[in-house]
């Protein structure tokens, strides 16, 4: 069976919490540390949390493929994040720890391309630690438009890389 991007919903939300679950806990630790990962998951992926992402626009897709859920991914489109008019951002991009190194990312970015063939660009962040992920999006076609040290709360913040992707 082919790998499918397939729309996700509020009912959704507790397969996008355990895929995240799942994907945070198998890397950022390492990254980041237990404790910053564990205030991430509370305050990004719980299902209020989510809800809310979903009702301000991010619109959520699972990687799907033979009867599983192997990932997902989630972006806005134009008008939000004071984005051009052509232009979206990644917010999420995930794939389960089982899954990743067997080229479903790339297919995953395939897919989400012919979703959003208006885009022109796409924009996201990415911790300038994250190695793997980085070097997976410049195989992708991204490249490193800024770096940024962005405060979410509690004294945390994300030091991350903001990548961009342009359509030739």
């Amino acid at each position: 069976m082919i790998l499918q991007l397939k729309a996700a919903t509020e009912v959704e939300i507790p397969e996008i919490h355990r895929l995240a679950q799942a994907s945070w806990q198998a890397h950022y630790p390492a990254i980041i540390g237990q404790e910053q990962v564990d205030y991430m998951l509370a305050k990004y992926y719980n299902r209020e949390s989510l809800q809310e992402q979903m009702q301000q626009g991010q619109v959520f897709y699972l990687i799907h493929k033979e009867g599983e859920n192997l990932g997902f991914v989630s972006l806005s489109g134009p008008g939000k994040h004071f984005l051009a008019p052509d232009s979206h951002f990644l917010h999420k991009f995930y794939m389960h720890p089982g899954s990743q190194g067997k080229g479903l990312g790339e297919q995953a970015f395939a897919l989400l391309l012919q979703e959003v063939p208006e885009a022109m660009s796409i924009r996201l962040q990415v911790n300038r630690k994250n190695f793997k992920p980085i070097n997976f999006y410049f195989k992708l076609g991204f490249s490193i438009e800024t770096v940024g040290d962005f405060a979410i709360g509690d004294g945390y913040e994300m030091n991350d890389f903001v990548m961009v992707w342009r359509r030739a």
